[in-house]
């Protein structure tokens, strides 16, 4: 093939010297705008798993590369005067123009043909088979096809400048300065034997207030001096970026993301491909943008070698596979980018915490991979966690308003649908005496209803008479004398979203028969041309309903539950005054989020006032929909039940309305936690994809909750917890008696498991010279 790479960085330059090697009759050209030996930038970083890629690829150029690296192991976070040290993280830094310089050694070796100062507007003109475009962040090529491509480029909110020093530091070092203005961070690495990179990055709003904007790019530069004194130890840090004047170097990152990644020229149909920054962007901080670039020249450079006589096959197998990788990746970097850009947030916790919170912020790394890269100070984290012996933080206990948990596992709510005139029986009793028994330090009912037209479905449960009353007293006294477990009761009223069937008949479909008149705080019909509609409550509902909470609490303190939790989410009765999509009243409960909420908080002060133990209050923090709760009102929403009394906020998502658009993944809603946890100062539950006993331990660590709820895996296994303490090695967790003898097999089980699981592992390092 004729192939052509429009730009000489590490994705242009690495495919073009593996196109060659695999086979040299292609002829590869690489086309260059900055002249042989120009470039800018200042040290990249490598982890190495991705120098194993390299060495698997072409060893002769990742020999050359690991000979030219510095390699380091540690990490340090200095805060508030503190520093925290962690190991065994495996970093190469190497000095960006000494990496292009090898990579353009190699691609003359094997008769690549390098043109520079070919400043390429566009792919006019270029005769070619194949063209490769790898022309950068600001690629025209993106820019002249962006209807095929579609490009969507998201300015992120922090500013930050690229810096170098002769302070050589010894470890990746995060140094973090709180200024009158805000916090200022700097991410420090050596890469060669003289000098070291030194990031500088702050909030928009920091860098503003602090005049930056107004400084010459000299007197910006020594502000960072002034301000980063200490860590520097007296070196000054340099710009290279001559061609910038002003404040102009500090920029904010554009993450990158395109639809796709292939355009067919009009014509001659030649396959145009985005490559390394051109098609996707990863945030500094988590190093990655390199790795990309050289592992899309990899696998698209693998995908063609497998297909040579098919090149669009190729082409399809090569964007299938990598999206799925960068998008995995760039998830990772936004988690990343925004714990960057909420420092104040992360500031308010103890340097042990704020460290912790730092090192797993991508959430790539888990609390047990912490613990292979460095046990000595996962240990000392434990012990200074718990207060005293290390204990996995799931394992540690949690007091709230004088009721202690065992643990942080919380069984969430489960609609199950099975009970008859909101009575529950025999299956509740199974189904949450088994989760109790099951290790869980907090068994929740599933939603229970507050009057016959409150529920969801005929099958629902309620507490609106003494007969329910006494068959939860059933089920409460059940766990309390067979268990450690406590029980908690949620009350919720379905409003619009009621009178439908069970489940397994037709989730949200209204029913053909025994349906009931619904309310909410405006009508709505919840599935469009579907749902019943209901209507607005008047101060006749309002007063009723209220009531019904109110008595019903009474009926939970008499069953003796340990908790109680009022729901507030998920497009429910109280949930519609909240969001804006379901509230459209202009009486006093509409309108500005202080009146959407006045009715749900005279619910929540009627019952803080006749139940005296834990009370919390679930909470869609995001709509996922255009005009409805933001994560910015959750925070709002969080401390206005925290001053009528809240204890704790169970931090949910969605489920408003059936236009959302979430974005899930693992831990996926528990960012909506931390926001609220660490700016509101109270207690929050974690939900959403938590299915591990590593999510939970790296959640509650790093304080981004304090208790995590888990729902299908516990629906999978009663016992989730007790397998995830076997399944990580922790042997001090009770069991009950009568299953005893099962624990011991199952914690060899798992204890076999990890030993060839590390076996394996070093077999595969060994194999790749890591």
């Amino acid at each position: 093939m004729r192939i052509t790479c429009i730009g000489g960085g590490p994705a242009g330059l690495y495919f073009a010297l593996l196109m060659k090697k695999q086979d040299p009759r292609h002829e590869v050209t690489v086309l260059e705008r900055n002249r042989a030996g120009d470039t800018f930038g200042w040290g990249v970083v490598f982890s190495d798993q991705t120098l194993g890629a390299l060495r698997e690829a072409d060893p002769q150029t990742a020999d050359e590369i690991l000979q030219s690296f510095n390699h380091w192991d540690d990490i340090e976070v200095h805060i508030n005067g503190r520093t925290v040290r962690s190991g065994g993280h495996g970093f190469c830094g190497i000095g960006r123009k000494k990496l292009l310089n090898i990579l353009q050694a190699r691609c003359e070796q094997l008769g690549v043909k390098l043109v520079y100062e070919a400043d390429v507007q566009d792919d006019a003109g270029i005769d070619a088979d194949l063209i490769i475009a790898a022309d950068g962040l600001n690629s025209r090529v993106r820019q002249k096809y962006a209807a095929s491509y579609q490009p969507d480029v998201d300015l992120r909110n922090c500013r930050f400048v690229w810096l170098g020093t002769s302070r050589l530091f010894e470890a990746f070092t995060f140094d973090f300065q709180q200024t009158e203005w805000g916090w200022f961070q700097a991410h420090a690495y050596r890469f060669d034997e003289h000098t070291s990179t030194f990031i500088v990055e702050a909030p928009e709003s920091v860098w503003q207030a602090a005049g930056i904007a107004d400084m010459s790019k000299e007197e910006g530069i020594a502000f960072c001096e002034r301000l980063f004194a200490k860590v520097l130890d007296e070196h000054s840090l340099v710009s290279n970026a001559s061609h910038l004047r002003g404040s102009a170097q500090w920029i904010r990152f554009p993450r990158v993301v395109c639809k796709n990644w292939v355009h067919r020229r009009e014509g001659d149909g030649t396959p145009i491909v985005l490559m390394g920054d051109a098609a996707h962007t990863a945030h500094f901080s988590i190093g990655s943008g390199t790795k990309l670039a050289l592992e899309d020249s990899i696998a698209l450079a693998r995908d063609i070698a497998e297909s040579p006589v098919d090149l669009s096959a190729a082409l399809q197998r090569y964007v299938a596979s990598r999206s799925i990788d960068v998008l995995r990746i760039q998830n990772a970097a936004r988690n990343s980018t925004e714990w960057f850009e909420n420092v104040e947030r992360h500031a308010r916790l103890d340097p042990e915490q704020f460290a912790y919170s730092l090192l797993t912020r991508s959430q790539r790394i888990s609390h047990e991979n912490l613990r292979l890269r460095d046990q000595a100070y996962v240990e000392g984290f434990e012990r200074w966690l718990a207060d005293g012996p290390a204990v996995p933080p799931m394992f540690t206990p949690f007091t709230l308003r004088g009721l202690t948990l065992k643990n942080r596992v919380v069984v969430s709510p489960m609609a199950q649908y099975s009970c008859v005139d909101g009575v529950p029986a025999e299956h509740h009793l199974v189904h949450l005496g088994a989760r109790a028994m099951g290790g869980a330090g907090l068994v929740f009912a599933e939603m229970t209803c507050t009057s016959p037209d409150a529920r969801i479905t005929p099958g629902c449960p309620g507490l609106w008479n003494d007969k329910q009353g006494a068959a939860w007293k059933r089920i409460v006294d059940y766990v309390h004398v067979n268990t450690t477990a406590k029980i908690a009761m949620q009350l919720g009223h379905a409003g619009a979203k009621g009178s439908t069937r069970v489940a397994w008949e037709g989730i949200d479909q209204p029913l053909a028969e025994g349906g009931w008149p619904l309310i909410s705080a405006s009508p709505q019909q919840y599935l469009e041309a579907v749902s019943d509609w209901s209507r607005a409550m008047d101060r006749a509902d309002m007063d009723r309903v209220k009531a019904d909470f109110v008595a019903a609490t009474r009926r939970a303190a008499q069953a003796g539950f340990d908790w109680l939790e009022l729901h507030c989410a998920h497009g429910y009765l109280l949930s519609s005054f909240i969001s804006p999509l379901t509230n459209q009243r202009s009486d006093e409960y509409g309108g500005s989020l202080e009146n959407r909420l006045r009715y749900p908080l005279e619910v929540f002060a009627a019952m803080r006032a006749v139940w005296p133990g834990p009370l919390s209050v679930r909470i869609s923090a995001h709509d996922w929909v255009a005009g409805g709760i933001t994560p910015e009102d959750s925070v709002a929403i969080a401390r206005a039940f925290k001053a009528a009394g809240a204890d704790l906020i169970d931090v949910s998502s969605g489920q408003v309305s059936k236009a959302e658009k979430p974005t899930y993944g693992r831990m996926w809603q528990t960012p909506f936690s931390e926001n609220i946890r660490n700016r509101v100062g109270i207690a929050t539950i974690a939900v959403g994809a938590i299915s591990e006993a590593d999510h939970v331990n790296s959640i509650i660590a790093a304080g981004r909750a304090d208790l995590c709820a888990v729902a299908r895996p516990h629906l999978a296994n009663p016992a989730w917890t007790l397998t995830e303490a076997a399944r990580i090695g922790f042997t001090g967790v009770e069991w009950p008696r009568q299953y005893l003898s099962g624990k011991q097999q199952l914690e060899r089980e798992f204890e076999r498991q990890r030993a060839q699981g590390v076996a394996a592992q070093e077999q595969a390092n060994k194999a790749l010279g890591v």
